[in-house]
């Protein structure tokens, strides 16, 4: 039967397809371009653009994105965005924790398609390459009505490039770099435009010894073993333009990612190794006219992992399935309303390998938002609600916010929405260890802010502030010695603040830049199912109360040099505080250089990371390298 009901949902959703393709060559009408005043985002999606409005987004700009064109998520995130990246080393396991959530509660999403490990709930954002996206935007704050169930804590959203229709276009970038202990990479990216038609291949392999040198437990330096990394990643897309205001795409993305584990410090060897694969496939069409717009999307997604311990002689295998199928419609209300209403539908299953017994987790919804904007656009409000059925549970996810420009340089807003995540299949049916009577986490999730931003002469001064508090009931937690089990505890309280710092400068071809972004959390569990656990009033494990960036720099004509200052506070290992990893910091210096060669672009860059040969471990018992560095380049056919 649950095999029926997929292939019937994927049917359905084909048919949806060809529906609206017939429709779109029947009618056409022209289309007006709409601008978006007073948003600040650089997004593709429009829930973020129009339907978040009190919400605080961070865009990590084109030039950012370039510098760390050779390197993962992970990298880019924990040196440039108040988010702690929870890394189990130099080629380990990254993932995200947003204002004191746990990394389940937090959501990644590929052209608006969740793409967590649908057992785990979690995405690996060490696995994810920069190179692949041209749009990369944080969301903070939970927005589950928008962006599902399981939005906590935050949401990263990454996207490709819009297809552009314009014949004889053509683009090709050849990429390659190395650096310290033994990396090397290297990527391929073109794409041709015709009048209809829109086509882009992207490529990108890596490998690396990771064979830096550490201090054991007894003090002794010596060599990381166990630690290679080899992996290749290919993207296709095609686009058609039916018309003047439909196109369809397909987009096809696979990675493996294999990698030795190499030992903790409380081990004496590893013989671990693990290869994650993820196929992905995207089908979407988009129909705008002057004032509806209407979408339908359909993803599958295949993640398996294959891991290895000879020493035991260990050997599992886990394929993971998800279907996920949108679709939506917006409408313009006259100058000042627009109204969404979406219907998502995600399908995840698995067969583990001690049982044999199909595992699944379908979740089908309604959505809604509205938004309105009065006193010429200075004031906007979003009202959204989610009506979600996950199995046979059902529940409301509302939620509303808004923002108003004050002045021109003044911009408050404000945020709050109800969350809820169920638990995964792997906190379900894990053998041994998953636990059946498991609660979904549940409750609320409030933030407020300010945007300051204003220009003097040659100055121009950003300051943004939020302040956010969160109370969620059964959160869930593996706890364990020799086998690890999920538990709910009581409620857990996160409250914190953030601030964004930048004063910029430009004195003809020279620009100067200095900046600051902090990070305070305070996330503490108020009430415990366990007796006598000692965590009642204790941070959760793995969440900084203070986490920061730095960055001050300069650029002149094709030249830009950035000094980036990164700071972690103590991590609490256990639930009691009773065991603590030390705070560290780590400079980062980057250079990039820009260049014409015979019409062709030739971007430049160097990067020396951790300067000072600070040591430090991000999670207990795993240290991270001293001081190394990574040189890259990209050649551009225009």
């Amino acid at each position: 039967m649950l095999a029926h009901k997929h292939i019937l949902l994927i049917v359905v959703t084909a048919i949806q397809l060809l529906c609206a393709q017939a429709y779109a060559q029947r009618k056409s009408d022209t289309l007006k371009e709409v601008k978006v005043k007073g948003t600040h985002h650089v997004s593709n999606e429009v829930k973020v653009n129009e339907f978040s409005p009190g919400q605080k987004v961070k865009t990590i700009d084109s030039s950012t994105l370039q510098q760390y064109q050779l390197q993962n998520m992970a990298s880019l995130l924990s040196q440039q965005v108040p988010v702690f990246v929870k890394s189990y080393g130099f080629n380990g396991l990254a993932t995200l924790n947003f204002r004191g959530s746990s990394a389940a509660q937090s959501t990644v999403l590929w052209n608006g398609v969740p793409i967590q490990n649908a057992a785990l709930g979690i995405a690996d954002v060490s696995t994810l390459p920069v190179l692949f996206m041209s749009k990369v935007n944080i969301v903070y704050g939970g927005s589950a009505a928008l962006w599902g169930s399981g939005n906590v804590g935050g949401a990263l959203l990454l996207e490709h490039e819009v297809p552009v229709f314009d014949s004889g276009k053509r683009t090709l970038s050849v990429s390659g770099g190395g650096g310290s202990f033994g990396q090397y990479m290297g990527g391929v990216k073109g794409s041709a435009s015709f009048k209809r038609w829109y086509l882009s291949a992207n490529v990108f392999a890596q490998s690396a010894q990771n064979n830096f040198s550490y201090v054991d437990h007894n003090g002794i330096t010596t060599k990381m073993p166990n630690g290679s990394l080899q992996s290749g990643a290919a993207m296709l897309r095609a686009a058609y333009k039916i018309d003047a205001n439909n196109t369809v795409s397909i987009s096809g993305w696979y990675q493996q990612y294999g990698r030795e584990l190499p030992p903790a410090l409380f081990e004496t060897s590893s013989d671990k190794k693990q290869t994650d694969g993820s196929l992905r496939l995207l089908a979407d069409w988009n129909r705008k006219t002057e004032k509806n717009t209407w979408y339908a999307k359909s993803s599958f997604i295949k993640d398996e992992v294959r891991y290895r311990d000879d020493a035991v002689m260990l050997r599992s295998d886990n394929n993971v399935y998800q279907y996920y199928q949108e679709l939506g419609w917006r409408k313009q209300w006259g100058r000042y309303g627009q109204l969404l209403l979406f219907s998502p539908v995600q399908l995840s299953w698995l067969i583990p390998p001690s049982t044999n017994i199909i595992r699944h987790q379908d979740k089908a919804a309604l959505a809604g938002a509205y938004n309105i904007k009065r006193f010429n656009d200075r004031l906007s409000v979003a009202i959204n609600a989610r009506g979600e059925q996950i199995n046979t549970q059902s529940f409301l996810l509302p939620g509303a916010d808004a923002s108003f420009a004050l002045t021109e340089w003044l911009v408050l807003r404000a945020n709050a929405q109800r969350t809820y995540r169920a638990p995964t299949l792997n906190e379900l049916y894990y053998f041994p260890g998953g636990n059946p009577d498991l609660k979904p986490e549940q409750g609320w999730n409030e933030d407020a802010g300010y945007t300051l931003k204003f220009k003097a002469g040659r100055f121009t001064f950003l300051h943004d502030l939020s302040v956010y508090n969160r109370n969620i009931h059964d959160w869930i937690v593996w706890l364990g010695g020799a086998i690890w089990t999920p538990h709910n505890i009581a409620e857990v309280h996160s409250r914190g603040v953030e601030t964004e710092n930048n004063i910029t400068c430009t004195m003809g071809k020279w620009n100067f830049h200095i900046g600051v972004n902090t990070s305070y959390t305070i996330a503490t569990t108020v009430a415990s199912y366990i007796p006598n656990d000692g965590s009642e009033g204790k941070q959760i494990p793995y969440t900084p109360r203070y986490n920061g960036q730095a960055n001050i720099g300069f650029g002149y004509k094709q030249i830009s040099v950035n000094y980036n200052q990164t700071y972690t506070g103590y991590r609490f290992v256990s639930t009691d505080e009773s065991e603590y990893i030390m705070p560290y910091q780590t400079g980062n210096l980057m250079l990039m250089y820009n260049l014409m060669l015979h019409g062709h672009s030739l971007l430049l860059t160097a990067q020396a990371n951790n300067i000072w040969d600070q040591r430090y471990e991000i999670v207990n018992g795993r240290p991270m390298p001293g001081i190394n560095w990574l040189a890259g380049f990209r050649m551009t056919v225009l």
